[in-house]
């Protein structure tokens, strides 16, 4: 367990691989079993109290409906553990970063295997949105 909260921050720039472990909401942190801690770029979910920032996009999904969508992203949900985070076995990520996001949290550009965006792919589930001050990514289709 102390292994998962010893998270480093993954230069901005660099490619590096996660296998999500751990998810605790929409846009993240998602855990990786490599180290880094993830904060998915370019979209805004709301926090797990139901609150938006003020500063950032509002989707009307909660917090739980976003937080299940990226779950099944990942492989779907495996159990829990005290802190409240989702225990997923997913599927390794290749991910490119952004920097510092806050905390111990890389913001990172991820694809899936399939090749599919992970940002454009939390877009389409309808539980996120878009955060155009950080959007950096592709077209999404």
């Amino acid at each position: 367990m102390l292994g998962l909260l010893a998270a480093s921050i993954v230069a901005s720039g660099q490619t590096f691989n996660c296998t999500p472990t751990h998810v605790w909401d929409g846009d993240g942190p998602v855990w990786c079993a490599e180290g880094p801690h993830l904060r998915i770029a370019g979209i805004a979910a709301r926090e797990m109290d139901g609150t938006c920032r003020t500063n950032q996009p509002c989707p009307d999904a909660t917090a739980i409906e976003a937080r299940d969508a990226l779950v099944r992203l990942m492989g779907g949900a495996k159990g829990t553990i005290s802190t409240g985070h989702v225990v997923v076995r997913g599927p390794r990520l290749t991910c490119r970063s952004e920097g510092a996001a806050g905390g111990n949290r890389t913001a990172a550009w991820c694809r899936l295997p399939s090749g599919a965006d992970l940002s454009c792919a939390m877009i389409k589930t309808g539980t996120v949105l878009r955060w155009d001050r950080y959007w950096k990514g592709p077209a999404c289709r």
